[in-house]
């Protein structure tokens, strides 16, 4: 008998096409689906329970508040175009938090943090419980954690006050993380720490905050101690620096404990001695929709979803920095250089990175080998172009000379020379040549317009946020600024106009910010070169008789991807680095050409 699969025996899979893609919602409301999405896996944190009131016989400190429960779910089958999610508050002092729930028709919860004792009061318990408050040698009980009896637990205990039975329960005890219990009171004038949160792993690359949430709060005291989400971490049991997202204690009396920060569900801190607790964190649901093809499949059912483009396609989302080589300050005919505008700088592209206006659309690409070519600066020439996949970034155009010649198109135009009792003068180079979207350079600057005495100023080469400046009567242009970009983890300004060169009556233009060479007044004499991996423009010269010019900066290009991609480089000129930026991304960055490898 026939079979609706083609004949293929197999186990039955559902697919799901969702391209890994990640969602974070702050607040409540629908996740848009992929539309070939059928599987996700999710982390649901609920919101924190508000720290306990510094109340009762003094001294009294308040217990921190538990964290909201956190939950890594694999898996979830999903139908239609959405998903609803409820983000729960984070509860106010003394207060639990609200749950953080996916889904409608089988819901899946985290529960609300568990609100800090009172002074003397039990903490309450929750997603993780609330610590125990303390109040003059009375301690309240712990506040127990893991609520909704998930396994794996979504969290931990508060810790009862105070913990040691050496010491008197003046202040408050910790309130439990996700990953550990809350802590006892150090001594009796310190409180407590908040437990430790979850970590949530690299398959959830680029979520905020490091991946760190649902930190317990620290307790109320008088002394330093109380510290939020630092318990089961190496921190030292008198640090106050808070993790996880969790509230310290109140240090002092009548000092309130500090809230928990905002979508990250951790526990607010206990006050002391008449201070209030702090609130907790509200929740905050990351859904990642799973590409899911394996088992058998019949042929008609894969070419189906190639056809859609919903058959699954593994690879990451890359950024780029494409910058190539600047123009030389110099035009291609050495016998004429005089009075010469400034080189106009590589054409600059990127994504992610870098001025708003200028930022294109990252690329998805998949595991493989890519060549990348740095441009060269141009010597006595345009610059060359600088490749990366689908992405090219053209040389900066040369520089026009005497008897008012035109500067070069490029990715940034070259500046025109100045004239020289010549009847017109000429025109800067065109920028953005060939044309990009959105535009990789801008127009060379014209040179000086002949008046009834020589005018000799070459107009400046452009840049990639600003066009070279015109020439003016003895006096040159001033190159166009680069574009500063911080992909490396560093800010750096690149791709910037060369200055004009003039006579020495006059000044030389300045190079535009971005590795732009200076102009130059002297005769016989080279100006700056752009700087090398900038693709700057090499700035104009007065005169000069032959030879090699002033040149461009070469180019660069930098990738980077999430923490979970692997890059190999090579030559080993060109470097890989790790661990940029919050979310740990990887970065390769060629200063020459070679090539990259993605696994």
């Amino acid at each position: 008998m026939a079979r609706t699969n083609g004949g293929i025996i197999g186990k039955t899979n559902k697919t799901s096409f969702g391209k890994c893609t990640i969602t974070t919602k702050t607040s409540s409301g629908c996740v848009t689906l992929q539309p070939g999405t059928r599987f996700i896996n999710a982390v649901v944190v609920a919101g924190g329970g508000g720290g306990g009131n510094g109340s009762g016989s003094a001294p009294a400190g308040g217990g921190g508040g538990g964290a909201g429960g956190a939950r890594i779910i694999c898996s979830v089958t999903v139908c239609g175009s959405t998903v609803p999610v409820t983000i729960g508050a984070g509860g106010s002092s003394s207060t639990n938090g609200n749950d953080s729930i996916l889904g409608s028709s089988t819901p899946y919860s985290s529960s609300a943090g568990g609100a800090g004792g009172d002074g003397g009061g039990a903490g309450s318990p929750g997603g993780s419980g609330g610590g125990g408050g303390g109040a003059s040698g009375t301690g309240g009980a712990k506040g127990c954690g893991n609520a909704g009896g998930y396994s794996p637990p979504e969290g931990s205990d508060g810790s009862l006050s105070p913990g040691n039975p050496s010491e008197a329960a003046n202040v408050g005890a910790g309130g439990g993380g996700q990953s550990n219990v809350g802590s006892g009171i150090v001594s009796q004038s310190r409180g407590g720490r908040g437990g430790a949160g979850i970590t949530v792993p690299g398959c959830f690359p680029g979520i905020p905050s490091c991946g760190k949430y649902a930190g317990g709060g620290g307790g109320g005291g008088n002394d330093p101690g109380g510290g939020g989400g630092i318990f089961g971490t190496p921190a030292p049991a008198l640090c106050r620096t808070a993790q996880y997202g969790a509230g310290n204690g109140g240090l002092g009396p009548g000092s309130g404990g500090s809230s928990a920060a905002a979508n990250r569900g951790g526990g607010g801190g206990g006050g002391y001695c008449g201070g209030s607790g702090g609130s907790g964190g509200s929740g905050v649901v990351i859904v990642k929709e799973l590409n899911k093809a394996s088992g058998m499949w019949s042929m008609k059912s894969q070419f189906s979803n190639k056809q859609q483009g919903t058959w699954p396609q593994f690879g990451y989302d890359i950024d780029y920095l494409v910058v190539a080589g600047g123009g030389s300050g110099v035009a291609p005919t050495p016998n004429n250089n005089n009075y010469t505008g400034g080189g106009g700088a590589g054409g600059y592209r990127a994504s992610g990175y870098g001025p708003s206006p200028l930022q294109g659309s990252s690329l998805f690409l998949g595991n493989g080998c890519f060549s990348i070519t740095v441009g060269a600066g141009g010597s006595n020439s345009n610059g060359s172009d600088s490749v990366f996949s689908t992405i090219t970034s053209a040389g900066g155009g040369s520089s026009g000379d005497r008897q008012g010649n035109d500067g070069a198109p490029g990715g940034s135009g070259g500046g025109s020379g100045g004239a020289f009792l010549s009847p017109s003068t000429g025109a800067g180079g065109t920028g953005n040549t060939p044309p990009t979207d959105p535009p990789q350079g801008n127009d060379g600057g014209n040179g000086a317009v002949p008046g009834s005495s020589p005018s000799y100023g070459g107009g400046g080469g452009g840049g990639a946020t600003a066009a070279g400046q015109a020439g003016s009567g003895p006096s040159a242009g001033n190159g166009g600024a680069g574009a500063p970009n911080n992909i490396t983890g560093s800010a750096v300004t690149y791709a910037g106009g060369g200055g004009g060169g003039a006579e020495p009556g006059g000044s030389a233009g300045s190079g535009g910010a971005g590795g732009g060479g200076a102009g130059t007044t002297t005769y016989c004499a080279l100006s700056n070169n752009g700087t090398a991996n900038t693709g700057g423009g090499g700035g104009g010269i007065r005169y000069y008789p032959g030879g090699a010019g002033p040149t461009g900066g070469s180019g660069i290009v930098v990738v980077r991807g999430p923490s979970a991609v692997t890059f190999a480089v090579s030559p080993c000129t060109n470097t890989v680095t790790s661990c940029v930026g919050p979310t740990n991304d990887k970065v390769a960055t060629f200063t020459v050409s070679g090539t990259l490898t993605i696994s």
